[in-house]
């Protein structure tokens, strides 16, 4: 290649070295496909066979793929308007539409939705290594049942140990390397999952899956409809979309790590509904990792699998708590110390911010008993506003004059879809609890 040389002597190319340009984009996407794949596949995947339960196969197949893209949708909106403003995080974005209102929504929606995924992945690990009920878990199983394999002490040692040091990265690009394991954790989980279930099938010990509801006495209709936050709290990673898309700091390839970690998603998704639903039927808990026990009595689980598959996971989501941590400790930040410096530059600020974070967490799940409650609440509130509603304002505000007819269009039937589906999921709950006491 031809060259030049300038005042100082250094050799500078005439021309750009577009192979090596290309190769970087190409790792920088994939890069930004591992976050964000992490981001989304967290504790929602736990109970996506428990919603298959709820809906049949097909409903549920019909409503991950629906979620996906109007998830993809909700992103595409954010990073339009993103690139044509001067925002570098939601609440920003929020703040060019809405003013100081939208941005404070924004960061309590965010920490709601974020905390309570850092509390289910506490609550997931505490029944990995110590059970729920008459489930046993991993540690009391190999050790038998002492003080120190307690859930309380078991889920301590794992924030002390395991969560402390991951959380103390101060830029989110850092953690890729353990973003890409924990994607990897979590194809290895579906991969054994389904060599169980084919093993199953082989020697016909599988249950048979509804197609469509069982819709009974016992069933409401309206029932149905709390299965859709579960769905939603899956695929909501909004909060992390500036953080990864400032570093990547291209829109396109935002967009395509956007689209690849939604395919691959789902496709995990669905496939470990289909498989969780094989192997326990009806008999499914909200968390699925509680059914792989010794007493599960699915004679084609060995102990050495069930360990695996319940160890493997619970991995996945340690390495997965301090992307979310990242989001939720920059939206406290912003919102409580607007005039203060860059959070990563103030280290006393960042430690004790690390510290609270991780001590709310730790209370919340020991004295929450189920995901499932969790799901509910963030699915049908924070988690609608995040994934939907916000984006689909952003796009009927339209502030830089982007929005086309079809993108409010979308938007409006968005955020109605929303609200509607949330207020009668609330109200169903509701309606249960209210039954359930009575």
């Amino acid at each position: 290649m031809a060259q030049t040389r300038n005042v100082a002597g250094a050799d500078i190319p005439l021309l750009p070295r577009t192979n090596s340009n290309a190769r970087e984009n190409k790792l920088l996407i994939l890069r930004a496909v591992f976050n964000v794949s992490t981001s989304i596949i967290g504790a929602g995947i736990m109970s996506i066979p428990a919603t298959l339960k709820v809906l049949g196969v097909i409903p549920a197949f019909v409503l991950i793929v629906l979620v996906a893209i109007l998830v993809d949708i909700s992103v595409d909106y954010m990073l339009r308007f993103t690139y044509r403003g001067e925002s570098k995080t939601y609440a920003a974005l929020m703040n060019e539409s809405f003013g100081k209102i939208g941005s404070v929504a924004v960061q309590i929606c965010v920490m709601i939705t974020n905390l309570g995924c850092l509390i289910m992945y506490l609550i997931i690990v505490g029944d990995v290594l110590s059970g729920q009920g008459e489930h046993l878990g991993v540690l009391q199983e190999l050790f038998g049942i002492h003080w120190w394999n307690s859930r309380n002490f078991a889920i301590l040692f794992i924030v002390v140990f395991v969560m402390l040091p991951l959380v103390l990265y101060r830029r989110i690009e850092s953690l890729w390397l353990s973003s890409a394991l924990a994607v990897l954790l979590a194809i290895v989980f579906v991969v054994i999952c389904s060599v169980m279930a084919i093993t199953a099938i082989l020697k016909g010990q599988t249950v048979n899956p509804r197609m469509f509801p069982k819709m009974d006495n016992e069933t409401s209709f309206f029932n149905l409809f709390t299965a859709v936050p579960v769905i939603v709290t899956a695929f909501t990673f909004h909060f992390n979309v500036h953080p990864i898309g400032t570093e990547l700091g291209k829109s396109a390839a935002m967009s395509s790590a956007v689209k690849i970690s939604l395919v691959l998603c789902a496709v995990i998704y669905f496939s470990i509904g289909i498989v969780g639903y094989l192997l326990f039927g009806d008999s499914i808990m909200p968390d699925i990792l509680v059914n792989f026990d010794r007493s599960s009595g699915t004679s084609a689980i060995s102990s050495m699998l069930n360990d695996v598959v319940r160890l493997s996971y619970a991995l996945h989501l340690m390495l997965v708590f301090p992307l979310l941590n990242f989001s939720l400790r920059a939206n406290i930040d912003e919102l409580m110390f607007p005039k203060k410096p860059f959070l990563a530059t103030d280290t006393r600020r960042f430690v004790c911010l690390s510290l609270f974070l991780l001590t709310v967490s730790y209370v919340a799940a020991i004295f929450i008993p189920s995901i499932w409650y969790v799901f509910q609440v963030t699915g049908t509130t924070t988690g609608v506003c995040l994934a939907f509603i916000f984006p689909g304002a952003i796009a009927l505000r339209d502030v830089h004059g982007i929005s086309s007819r079809k993108d409010k269009i979308i938007a409006m039937i968005m955020i109605v879809q929303a609200v509607v589906t949330s207020l009668v999921t609330i109200a169903t709950n509701v309606y249960n609890m209210s039954g359930n006491r009575s």
